[in-house]
Formats: structure tokens, sequence, C-alpha cells
């Protein structure tokens, strides 16, 4: 069971009372400029310090959602993550004619990050804009071992039905993921 949720203090009564598996730290409101990009872990310091301390007290794993930025990944370790959730954002957004190159070096963004996270000991997630039809070079990616997708899942459902939604979406995950 994991509650993703902002790093406020409500959100951190209601985690201490639920006592979710994972809490997912995640940007407060669409209209900040990190929600689209990650937590901003140096901004938000001292909140996911609070947050960090119930997780350890009540054994809840506390993963972060942020930027696939090695600053970031370093400062979650430091701040007692567990896993974190690479915003993959930014690649899904480089599909149109012209992007390979600027979508390559995103992918080369979202493997180094996710290569010194497990390094670190960290447990990579990824997430954010993910399809069928984009999942594979994630997933290739030895050092993912979840993505979160749910909005495709749901979109392509309404045309194929959920069953078969799932069912295209495992078989794009099955294609690539590491052996």
């Amino acid at each position: 069971f994991n509650l993703e949720m902002a790093a406020i203090d409500e959100m951190c009564d209601i985690a201490e009372r639920v006592v979710p598996d994972t809490i997912t730290l995640v940007p407060e409101r669409r209209q900040e400029r990190t929600t689209e990009g990650g937590l901003d872990v140096a901004a938000q310091r001292t909140a996911i310090e609070g947050f960090a301390h119930v997780c350890q007290r009540r054994a809840i794993r506390l993963s972060l959602f942020i930027a696939p930025d090695l600053e970031a990944v370093r400062l979650a370790h430091a701040l007692g993550a567990e896993q974190v959730e690479l915003h993959t954002g930014e690649y899904c957004h480089l599909f149109e004619p012209g992007q390979r190159e600027l979508r390559a070096r995103e992918l080369d963004r979202l493997r180094g990050a996710a290569e010194l996270a497990s390094t670190l000991g960290l447990d990579v997630a990824a997430g954010h804009g993910l399809t069928r039809h984009n999942v594979g070079p994630i997933v290739s990616i030895p050092a993912v071992t979840e993505v979160n997708i749910g909005h495709s899942v749901v979109a392509d459902a309404i045309f194929l039905g959920l069953g078969q939604a799932v069912k295209e979406l495992r078989e794009a995950i099955a294609r690539h993921a590491p052996t």
C-alpha cells in the first residue's frame, strides 16, 4: 500500500495514522514547476526529514519522486529515502520527429540517476507519462525495478478494454526488461 502525498504536516499525520507500506513524497500543487520535474529535495529538506523520522519510527518505506538529477539522488539517500521514483516526463515529451538526440540524452540522464541510486542502495522506480509505446527503453535500464503507469492504462482501456490494455502494457515491458 503506497500513499503518494505532499510533504506537509497534514499528510504526515495521515501517514502516521494509516501506516502504509510506502510513502512517496511528491510535489504539492500542479502549479509548481517541480510537479512536472519531481520534488525539489533541497527546498523540501526539512519537511522530508520530518517524514523520514516518522517512517523510521513506524517502519514505513520512504520514496521520493524526483527528477533524474544526480544531486537529488544523493540528497534523497542522505535524507533516509529507501527508494526514488525518477520522473520520466521529460523523456516522454521527446517523441516528436527530430527529437531523437534529445530523447537519447534524457534517457542517458535517467540511466545515470538510476545507476547512482542503485549504487547507493536505493530501490529505483520510474514514472510519469509512460505508456506501452515508450516504456521499453526505461525498463531496459537494469537499475529500474518498478515502473508506475496508470493514466495510459486507463486511457487505453477506453478503446481496448481493461484486460487488453493491461496485457499490451505487460507485453511491452516484457519485450524490453532485462532477463
